[in-house]
């Protein structure tokens, strides 16, 4: 699935992150991790089996962890897809802004 350069795995955070629901649930577990149960309550205009598929596309792009205790399956987010795609996208084209800005004034 992941690729030597990682593209690939930048497609799966950038299809997740697409989908306001997505981006919702990710604001969500960044609150407090959660359990199914509990992220499911946040949603209440959605079914458990949609907000379950919005969370599969989530843990694909590994956006998301899940592990069980006992019954329940508790989620927390895992942010470093995203710092990746701000160093990798945000970042640098940040730079590159500041670098043309310096450049008009200085010119």
């Amino acid at each position: 699935m992941s690729s030597a350069d990682g593209t690939e795995d930048d497609d799966l955070v950038f299809k997740a992150l697409a989908a306001p629901i997505r981006r919702r649930m990710l604001d969500a577990l960044r609150e407090a991790p959660r359990t199914t149960g509990e992220l499911c309550a946040c949603f209440p205009e959605l079914d458990r089996t949609t907000v379950l598929q919005h969370l599969k596309v989530l843990e694909r792009a590994v956006l998301v962890i899940g592990r069980r205790e006992g019954r329940e399956r508790h989620l927390t987010l895992a942010p470093l897809p995203i710092k990746r795609i701000h160093d990798r996208w945000i970042g640098e084209y940040a730079r590159a802004a500041v670098q043309l800005l310096d450049d008009l004034d200085r010119g």
